[in-house]
């Protein structure tokens, strides 16, 4: 029975260590901070992306007509 006792003893302080032992502030900042450098570069890229497909075709064409 003590053996029992002891290894549900020991089971519940590891699960207490693993759920205690999270990030820090330091790395919840630095997690938030990457998190809102990468959404702004893909809205950059989107808004790039959606800006080059809706603009104008401003490419020269190629003059069809012969000289004669």
């Amino acid at each position: 029975m003590k053996k029992v006792l002891s290894i549900i003893a020991l089971a519940a302080l590891t699960t207490s260590m693993f759920v205690a032992c999270g990030p820090s502030e330091a790395e919840k900042k630095k997690m938030e901070d990457d998190a809102k450098r990468i959404a702004d570069s893909l809205a950059t890229a989107i808004q790039n992306s959606i800006s080059a497909a809706t603009a104008p075709d401003t490419t020269a064409k190629a003059d069809t007509a012969v000289a004669k």
